[in-house]
């Protein structure tokens, strides 16, 4: 494949980090903030990352094992979060070829509409299961994972911009 110009090759991402950033991704969402609808699913934007950029090691069955601990720690239907999560490794995993071509704010517009897609799955699935419906107001959270997705991008990428072998002409 033929990098872009100007495109810096990569590092390979460390499992440790992956881990980490999950698991601290999974723990913010855990925090008891009253549960406001237009508060943006980190995990979310987490997992869609980890699986258009490593979907070697985010899979399906990482989305499906994070949205039965999100489904419990909700106390809602169990397998909402689990099947929006799978779904949504699987299309950002199935776009990742396509889409690591563009520049985070591009990529940020294409993936607007599924977070879109997973948060109206999870209030479809709530809807039929209780009747309940939380208004208008949850769809200012695909919006806010959508303006948070280049910021995530940078900060993730750039443990795997260091050179391998860094000196004095190297610094970087």
């Amino acid at each position: 494949m033929i990098m872009p110009r100007g495109q810096q090759l990569l590092l390979p991402a460390n499992p440790l980090f992956i881990a980490a950033s999950l698991f601290l991704a999974l723990v913010v969402d855990m925090l008891p903030l009253g549960r406001i609808a237009w508060l943006p699913d980190l995990l979310v934007v987490l997992l869609a990352f980890w699986a258009m950029h490593q979907p070697q090691r985010v899979g399906m069955g990482v989305g499906f094992v994070l949205g039965l601990l999100m489904d419990v720690d909700r106390s809602s239907l169990l397998g909402q979060h689990a099947l929006a999560y799978t779904l949504l490794v699987f299309v950002a995993g199935a776009a990742a070829r396509r889409l690591t071509w563009f520049s985070s704010p591009v990529q940020a517009l294409h993936m607007l509409p599924l977070f879109a897609a997973v948060h109206a799955v999870q209030v479809l699935l709530r809807m039929a299961a209780n009747g309940s419906a939380p208004g208008w107001i949850f769809l200012v959270a695909p919006l806010v994972e959508a303006l948070l997705w280049p910021l995530v991008t940078r900060i993730l990428l750039a443990p795997q911009r260091r050179a391998p072998d860094s000196d004095e002409n190297r610094p970087l």
